[in-house]
């Protein structure tokens, strides 16, 4: 019996394997954090055969992408407004079942997210986010200035909008769907030219910066912002590289209208990270638990009620409206909101 290996080079999306089907274990080695770790593909949680694949059940198929144009509105977009609940070397994703074999998260959002979250361990629990049916969890690389970590204060700002022209396309996110967006092993210019780049970091006067500012005026804050794929293969909440079944939209050669891939025709909300630390002066010693500043990656995994985000994508996305949290569009007062004053359906 030969042993199956296989080699992920973590957010590029290169696999090759040399597998036996007989085979229980696959070993991978994954690049991360500046160096590379060892990682095993097994059954854990839920991949239930260990392949690194989680098929969405059903499917979702005979999608054609839209490249229709509704009429113009100038926002279709919720914020999901969501606070730090705390930190630990753990990540579901990319190290599923592995306690402490990650650099250092910052967990936003669903309170009990650790290695061994799935998705039935994460759906309906406790959540820091204004809205009680998004349980999701939301995590980054957490930021230290010398040795003191940073983190978020307050509900930090989680768009969920439209990434391609037809905003009356997008459709909710199915149940466990979870990816990383960008990659800790990215160089400078890799962050700069990532599709998700919208401002890089920022502080007072200094913007679009990839790596930390040298110096942060007295009481300001460090921001940053980028934006996830939003285009879904309708295949699989989960592969080995835990981005392939996720595209970025495209420009429609002759046109301005950002169209999903034939081969991700399904348009998802895009999540944009709008983060915010309170740190501020000599930035010097300012570094991610993945290193430099241009090695931010951030990852998510979806455990929203699905009516709770059914609402909200009808009512704020599809329906052309700047919505808070509540789905309530204060320049359009009339159009009412998705949820209750309690942030829950009516």
């Amino acid at each position: 019996m030969c042993t199956a290996f296989v080699t992920t080079v973590f957010g590029v999306g290169t696999i090759t394997a040399a597998a036996d089907p007989g085979s229980a274990t696959v070993t991978a080695s994954v690049a991360h954090a500046g160096h590379t770790m060892a990682a095993s593909l097994m059954p854990s949680g839920d991949d239930v055969d260990g392949d690194g694949y989680i098929p969405a059940n059903p499917p979702v198929t005979g999608v054609q992408p839209s490249d229709r144009e509704p009429a113009p509105r100038y926002f279709h977009e919720f914020q999901a407004n969501c606070a730090v609940t705390h930190t630990a070397p753990d990540d579901p994703i990319v190290y599923p079942a592995q306690s402490g074999m990650s650099h250092d998260h910052t967990f936003m959002g669903n309170t009990a997210t650790n290695a061994s979250s799935t998705s039935s361990s994460l759906y309906g629990g406790n959540t820091t986010c204004k809205a009680p049916g998004d349980s999701s969890a939301y995590w980054m690389p957490s930021l230290y200035k010398g040795d003191k970590k940073i983190l978020p204060s307050g509900p930090q700002v989680i768009y969920y909008k439209a990434g391609v022209t037809d905003y009356t396309s997008v459709r909710p996110f199915p149940k466990g769907l979870r990816f990383v967006v960008a990659n800790p092993m990215q160089s400078a210019q890799d962050f700069r030219n990532h599709p998700g780049w919208v401002e890089g970091w920022e502080c007072g006067e200094s913007f679009k910066n990839v790596d930390f500012p040298q110096n942060c005026p007295t009481g300001s804050q460090l921001n940053l912002r980028m934006q996830a794929p939003s285009c879904w293969d309708g295949r699989y909440l989960d592969t080995p590289t835990h981005q392939s079944h996720m595209a970025y939209p495209l420009v429609k050669p002759g046109t301005n209208n950002n169209v999903c891939p034939t081969s991700h025709p399904v348009a998802l909300p895009m999540i944009e990270f709008k983060m915010a630390w309170p740190v501020d002066g000599d930035m010097s010693q300012v570094r991610l638990a993945s290193g430099r500043g241009y090695s931010f990656h951030y990852d998510f995994f979806n455990a929203w009620n699905e009516p709770t985000l059914q609402a909200l994508v009808g009512h704020c996305i599809v329906g052309g409206l700047q919505c808070d949290a509540r789905g309530y569009d204060q320049n359009h007062p009339g159009e009412g909101a998705a949820l209750g004053a309690d942030y829950r359906l009516p």
